[in-house]
């Protein structure tokens, strides 16, 4: 990266003078930084690998830099929060290709590492393990711009930023329980899936989600409901008593985004997950060959 300077003379006589035109020249800096992440979206407690890379187009050496990461740091309040936290013991320094041993690390001010040498006509990487923590942004839209800084006593600072955003798909997990515990012979059983969504778009009709399973103990008579709504079958599940196997309709299945918030005192984000409760009850029908399932 050039630095432009200008500069001006004066030509005194005689009590007069007279200005010469402006020159102007420019510096190139002999060091380039970039900045690089392993990942192009995050969710909380994701660990993303950042790798900083410095070349060196002169032949002489730069030592003893710092390169610093604000971690994504922003203004909240009267303060600042950052939602990046550094991995402690996960820095791996090179020169030129070879593992060199740890710099000096410092996390008073995001995270810092110093006694940098860059070698002449050389480069220098620095990879790194961060983790996204409760004050990373959540929701559409929402990122984290983090910025490396290269500073030395005899170098002009140097700048790399890098920006991952927040995954806006869904992000979907299922928990399933069984009531009663234990259930008598030829009674009722009931199964519920609850299922949440920890992301930022829906799960809509389009995307043909199913739930299956296979009951054993076979279960006969079956009741079930979507959020409290009755299904039919046929239209709303498919079930094969003589195996027990079950399966909603492509479709009929949807659960709702997640809702994301920001606690106004402490800047930290939290995630009130979509929720869809599917229900399936019926009688046991035979239970003399029932074998341990997981």
């Amino acid at each position: 990266m050039a630095t432009t300077f200008t500069n001006q003379a004066t030509l005194s006589f005689n009590g007069t003078s007279v200005q010469s035109n402006v020159a102007v020249g420019s510096i190139e800096s002999a060091l380039q930084i970039t900045k690089q992440t392993s990942t192009e979206t995050y969710a909380v407690g994701d660990s993303i690998t950042y790798i900083i890379a410095i070349t060196n187009s002169s032949e002489t050496a730069f030592t003893d830099l710092t390169v610093t990461d604000d971690l994504g740091a922003y203004v909240f309040n009267t303060g600042e929060v950052q939602p990046l936290t550094y991995e402690e013991g996960s820095v791996q320094y090179f020169l030129d290709g070879m593992l060199q041993p740890d710099p000096t690390v410092s996390t008073a001010s995001g995270v810092a590492f110093s006694g940098i040498t860059v070698p002449a006509d050389g480069n220098t990487v620095i990879v790194y393990r961060t983790t996204v923590n409760d004050f990373a942004p959540l929701g559409e839209g929402a990122e984290i711009t983090n910025t490396a800084t290269l500073t030395g006593n005899t170098i002009c600072d140097a700048e790399a930023t890098a920006t991952v955003t927040a995954n806006d798909g869904a992000l979907l997990s299922m928990l399933k329980s069984v009531t009663p515990v234990p259930v008598a012979e030829n009674g009722e059983l009931t199964y519920t899936f609850r299922m949440e969504n920890n992301g930022a778009t829906a799960l809509e009709t389009a995307d043909n989600a199913t739930v299956t399973d296979t009951f054993n103990p076979i279960l006969s008579d079956l009741v079930v409901t979507l959020n409290g709504a009755p299904l039919a079958v046929g239209t709303g599940y498919t079930y094969d008593e003589s195996t027990g196997e079950f399966s909603t309709v492509a479709g009929v299945l949807t659960v709702p985004a997640a809702e994301f918030t920001q606690d106004p005192t402490t800047g930290a984000w939290s995630v009130t997950p979509g929720v869809s409760t599917l229900i399936v009850s019926g009688t046991v029908a035979r239970y003399c060959d029932v074998t341990e399932r997981s």
